[in-house]
């Protein structure tokens, strides 16, 4: 099993100059520590339930990009871009700029956007979730047109695109890797197995994450997916903060044996460099053989 990094928090003792030189090293501890991926929010207000509105919030890719030039090999991504933020073909074209500059290490993840708040206060429309779902299987089907040879037009209920043309390409071949997020069994792990090379689950009980594996499978067969090529992965910051070393492993091996090959932790505290250095250290090991 792997480790990932997500990044939820911006604030530092310090203050909002503290931010750059904060998050660089961050990800930096996490890509010198052995991590695979490093992600951030796509919010434009801080989530209530981690602090309040008014706390400090970046933009989600321009963040990456700040952090493509300070790493050479950690991969890149939003965990979750809302598909209500972007356009689909302007989405693709950002993707495909943080995989050229980064070297090939940009991952789209992506998923139906859910923060009400934000939406009105920004004026960014914020329709029905059943709109929501749609856009966001169109957003797929324009990424994956953009991402192929096809330069024609697409034509769907939300979007129209006269040409969909992407020049450069990007490194990855055939193309960035298609994360979607969440966990709902009707739509979302439908458009999972229809599109997407892994999903992420919010790793709440096992009981849980073993029916949606189980529901993701059922998906799978009646798409004709090969279940075992969409990686699954899981945020565990919903279980509370990581424990010691050895409970962590522990915690992590009935996941790996359910077939999760990427957990997710989050650095507590106002050092979170140090941590996810110590961390790494500590855990990667033991879940490298999981």
């Amino acid at each position: 099993m792997k480790l990932a990094v997500h990044y939820p928090n911006y604030s530092f003792p310090g203050g909002v100059a503290a931010i750059g030189p904060t998050i660089a090293a961050t990800t930096q501890a996490a890509e010198q520590s052995g991590c695979a991926q490093f992600t951030v929010m796509d919010h434009w207000f801080q989530m209530e339930a981690l602090a309040t509105a008014q706390d400090p919030m970046l933009e989600g890719y321009t963040t990456l990009g700040f952090l493509a030039g300070q790493t050479q090999t950690i991969r890149l991504g939003l965990l979750v871009t809302g598909v209500t933020y972007r356009h689909p073909g302007l989405l693709a074209k950002t993707i495909t700029t943080l995989d050229v500059l980064s070297g090939g290490r940009a991952e789209l993840g992506i998923g139906a956007a859910w923060y009400e708040r934000e939406h009105l206060g920004l004026g960014v429309p914020f329709p029905p979730i059943s709109e929501r779902f749609e856009r966001l299987e169109e957003a797929l089907q324009i990424c994956l047109q953009m991402w192929s040879d096809d330069e024609g037009p697409y034509s769907g209920k939300h979007y129209e695109l006269a040409e969909t043309i992407c020049r450069p390409m990007p490194i990855q071949s055939p193309r960035p890797s298609i994360l979607i997020g969440g966990g709902g069994e009707r739509k979302t792990l439908r458009l999972v197995a229809k599109y997407a090379d892994a999903c992420n689950l919010f790793a709440t009980d096992q009981d849980m994450v073993e029916r949606k594996i189980k529901v993701l499978a059922q998906h799978c067969q009646d798409e004709g997916r090969d279940f075992d090529t969409v990686r699954k992965t899981i945020a565990a910051g919903s279980l509370g903060p990581p424990p010691d070393a050895v409970t962590f492993i522990e915690r992590m091996r009935p996941y790996a044996d359910m077939g999760v090959d990427q957990v997710w932790v989050t650095p507590p505290g106002p050092d979170p460099a140090d941590w996810i250095a110590r961390f790494a250290d500590e855990v990667l090991p033991g879940l490298s053989e999981l």
